[in-house]
């Protein structure tokens, strides 16, 4: 297992590789080495360390999955572009006439967030975006939220994500916001809401969103959040690691580039039905999850990864027990069918009656929580 470095870099506000207008990161950029794949899933399992503490190695995809994501963006991409045309809409909307400061929680919101800031001004509307860290059992970054509620109107504030899976970082952007720090609500915006666990969503099925498939060269060549105490201060922001090593074959700018335009001329759609159809999506999905505890033979809910995103992180970075498809011949799971040969992972199937397309399980390393 590698050693981990302590060395902090100069924190400061950056942008990434997208253009500084496009996001502001609300991260502290650090120097920490990868921790092997196995190592970090051995200490998480086994209570050792917290995922937030680590992070696994990040390469750069081989062309065979590099060609996947192309076909996926060029497939799916005038749905995505509708869906955020749709989502901008019912933003301005709600705040009739006030800004719109989007706090996307990096780094899988972040891309949306980029698209859906670049179609709000684009359309003559105020909008500024920050990404900002949320982990799991750990909570929201307030320093970074002392800094947004320092510069805008809380009430003007809007979380985004991309997709949900089980609904674990809604879950958590409650907890952290319950006692309404600096006047934040807990107002989550998505794209694709099957575990009915956001407040706004565009759609409720799981389907491929392109930017789903890569790590961080389709994030601005940022890592996910890291939260140690010896990398964070009192007043630090949430920690990252950066990957200009990886800026010949960065994605980032090309993805919101190539979605913007189309999400400009896309025909809007109403999305207020949703609310009425949570309660529905998450019985349905809490009843998926109770079967795949069982059928893992696990009390533990974080070995469930649903959701084509969720999935494709687990086969990216974990170590996945199986993966379930809903159906085999859907192009939206091929880059899972592609990463589940490559890594000797069994495919199994996830019934035609789910609402999501694919399931990661993670392996156990013998310790259930």
């Amino acid at each position: 297992m590698a050693a981990d470095p302590v060395t902090t870099l100069a924190e400061a506000p950056f942008s990434g590789s997208y253009a500084a207008e496009d996001v502001t990161f609300l991260l502290k950029p650090v120097a920490l080495d990868a921790t092997d794949v196995a190592d970090k899933e051995a200490l998480i399992q086994s209570g050792r360390r917290h995922y937030s503490e680590m992070i696994a190695p990040e390469a750069v995809p081989g062309d065979a999955y590099l060609s996947l994501y192309d076909d996926a963006l060029a497939r799916n991409g005038e749905r995505l572009a509708g869906d955020i045309a749709s989502l901008a809409a019912h933003l301005v909307a709600r705040r009739s006439g006030r800004p719109v400061v989007i706090a996307s929680l990096a780094r899988a919101g972040t891309p949306i967030g980029v698209l859906l800031t670049r179609v709000l001004r684009a359309t003559g509307h105020v909008a500024d975006h920050y990404a900002v860290s949320i982990i799991r059992d750990r909570g929201i970054d307030r320093n970074a939220l002392r800094h947004i509620a320092a510069h805008h109107d809380p009430a003007d504030v809007v979380f985004v994500d991309g997709w949900t899976g089980k609904g674990a970082i809604a879950k958590e952007l409650r907890a952290s916001l319950a006692d309404r720090p600096f006047g934040f609500a807990p107002v989550l915006a998505v794209v694709a809401d099957p575990a009915g666990q956001a407040d706004i969503a565009a759609s409720d099925d799981d389907y491929l969103i392109a930017s789903g498939l890569l790590n961080g060269i389709v994030s601005g060549l940022v890592s996910r959040s890291i939260l140690r105490p010896d990398l964070v201060g009192v007043d630090d922001y949430h920690a990252c690691v950066t990957y200009p090593q990886f800026a010949a074959v960065d994605r980032s700018r090309a993805f919101v580039d190539a979605l913007t335009p189309l999400a400009l001329r896309a025909s809007v759609q109403a999305i207020d039905g949703h609310e009425a159809r949570r309660p529905a999506l998450r019985d349905a999905c809490e009843a998926m999850v109770a079967r795949l505890l069982i059928l893992a033979q696990t009390a533990d809910r974080n070995r469930i990864k649903p959701g084509i995103a969720e999935a494709t992180r687990a086969l990216l970075r974990r170590m996945p027990e199986r993966l379930l498809v809903r159906d085999r011949e859907d192009p939206d799971v091929a880059h899972l069918l592609h990463l589940a040969e490559r890594g000797g992972v069994p495919v199994s199937n996830l019934g035609d009656d789910s609402r999501y397309r694919a399931v990661a399980i993670i392996r156990s390393l013998g310790k259930d929580a």
